[in-house]
């Protein structure tokens, strides 16, 4: 008889224990779900989302900045030494060839930059004191605008190699020190784009 109430009272004692726990991990969970629940609500979720997107997609430094800064007017003046070349007569078939991708590639590429830094909430302007290599400065564009043939062939090759020169060491100064992913691929393809067009140029300079 003893030893059946001790086993009874034993049952009770670890029955009791197991619902003592059972209820302590339910009032624990209760009480810990609305802080996860509120972590996960569709408004709270949707809230940190939409705060850290444009976080993430405005991540950026000041050489990012510089960098798009700077080479969108590079590019608008290649852009603008194309269209030169575009409208004169008796110019090598191969040097039109070469205006036509060069405005074709880089103006699209000047509407991303500018894009970007209205995304960054950057100016599209560099700040005074900064330059930029491989610039035409107005003597050199109206001497181009005012050559024809092939003196002007052979002006603006010159020219734009010495440009493209300048374009180059701006997307290298990027790749080194950006941080924006989308700038950093843009300045290393400029980098390929430009130093294969800087051979093709010098190569038909030899042949002018």
């Amino acid at each position: 008889m003893m030893n059946k109430k001790l086993l009874t009272l034993s049952a009770a004692a670890i029955a009791a224990a197991i619902a003592l726990a059972g209820c302590s991990t339910g009032s624990n969970a209760i009480s810990s779900s609305p802080a996860s629940a509120g972590s996960s609500m569709p408004g709270m979720g949707s809230g940190m989302m939409s705060s850290s997107a444009p976080a993430a997609a405005a991540e950026h430094n000041a050489a990012d900045t510089m960098f798009a800064q700077g080479m969108i007017p590079h590019h608008e003046q290649a852009v603008e030494m194309s269209q030169m070349m575009l409208g004169k007569k008796d110019i090598p078939a191969a040097v039109t060839d070469l205006a036509t991708r060069i405005k074709a590639a880089q103006a699209p590429e000047i509407e991303t930059m500018t894009g970007w830094l209205k995304s960054w909430n950057e100016s599209a302007t560099m700040g005074a004191g900064h330059t930029m290599d491989g610039m035409m400065g107005d003597d050199d564009l109206k001497q181009l605008e005012a050559a024809q043939g092939t003196e002007a062939a052979k002006l603006f090759l010159k020219q734009m190699v010495a440009h493209h020169q300048g374009a180059v060491t701006m997307a290298k100064t990027e790749t080194s020190q950006g941080k924006n992913p989308d700038a950093i691929n843009l300045s290393q393809n400029i980098v390929t784009a430009q130093e294969a067009e800087i051979k093709d140029m010098q190569d038909l300079l030899a042949t002018l």
